[in-house]
């Protein structure tokens, strides 16, 4: 199956279109898995669904035209990318509307991995990865993949192309960093 979806996307990749409708039912589960991921993390109130979160993730990943997609592991790592961003856009807006751009302190303990529960903190949080991409980019990549994108260290080690025994590693390095960068905050 994994073969099949990398020769989709590289047909995607080369222009054709007409390949989308048989992707999406061949990733579909995997894309449900990382929504998920994403929406255990959230409030209970929050207003997107994994179903919605992943056709908008979709859109827009099909619409994308300067990526050359490589693999399955690819396009999954682009896609918990796309939702990161979904959700933090809709948590910035929903700030913005309650407290007119006033971010509250996070509070955050060694257990990066816990659910992020706030607006706010998910804001922070992404502002920290920022941060950390600018220090190490791979580090913020990691961190994306498993804490948002909910992907196992099996899996973030196939997208990232190294070693699972590697991904564990940077994955503590990279909570200690955000650690010690939220605590400061």
């Amino acid at each position: 199956m994994s073969h099949d979806v990398t020769n989709l996307l590289i047909q995607l990749s080369q222009g054709n279109k007409q390949v989308t409708d048989e992707i999406f039912p061949l990733i579909y589960d995997e894309l449900k898995r990382i929504a998920g991921g994403y929406l255990k993390n959230e409030r209970e109130e929050h207003t997107l669904q994994p179903t919605a979160l992943v056709h908008e993730a979709y859109l827009k990943l099909i619409d994308q035209t300067r990526v050359s997609w490589q693999n399955r592991a690819h396009f999954l790592g682009v896609a918990a990318q796309v939702m990161r961003r979904i959700l933090v856009d809709h948590a910035r807006h929903r700030g913005a509307e309650k407290r007119f751009g006033r971010l509250d302190k996070l509070q955050l303990n060694e257990n990066i991995d816990k659910a992020v529960e706030m607006d706010s903190e998910l804001v922070a949080l992404d502002d920290a990865l920022k941060s950390l991409a600018k220090v190490d980019p791979a580090l913020a990549k990691l961190v994306e993949l498993r804490f948002f994108g909910a992907l196992t260290f099996e899996e973030t080690a196939e997208v990232m192309g190294i070693s699972p025994r590697t991904a564990k590693r940077h994955w503590q390095l990279a909570r200690a960093w955000l650690y010690r960068n939220l605590s400061q905050t």
